[in-house]
């Protein structure tokens, strides 16, 4: 069982940059994608960013590319979103996911989940 806390969420303006975690506890982000989505009030959770399964190719979303940053540290068993020039269409709750098996932008293909946390950006 992988338990998985995401961190680092808050309130910002336009323009800010803000880094969020992923720790996780129990197995690690050894094997399966790891990925980070976001649902926003109203709206399907959407895909923003992630690792493939071996970890070493990375995917973004049209939306977030060129801005958003993942990253990991497997000694400290932690991924990091850094998000940089946020507007205020960012603004959901983001989390993240590991143990994809298939298509990385799929929700679906992820048993593993955090319970979040909120990003708020304000105009």
């Amino acid at each position: 069982q992988v338990q998985l806390v995401e961190s680092g969420g808050g309130l910002v303006q336009a323009g800010d940059s803000l880094r969020l975690s992923c720790a996780a506890s129990g197995r690690t982000f050894s094997s399966g994608s790891i990925g980070w989505f976001r649902q926003a009030p109203g709206k399907e959770r959407e895909f923003v960013a992630a690792f493939s399964w071996g970890g070493t190719t990375t995917y973004y979303a049209d939306s977030v590319k060129g801005r958003f940053t993942i990253s990991r540290d497997n000694a400290k068993n932690t991924v990091y979103l850094q998000m940089n020039s946020l507007k205020p269409e960012d603004t959901a709750v983001y989390y993240c996911a590991t143990g994809g098996s298939g298509p990385v932008a799929n929700p679906l293909d992820y048993p593993y989940w955090g319970r979040g946390t909120q990003l708020t950006v304000s105009s």
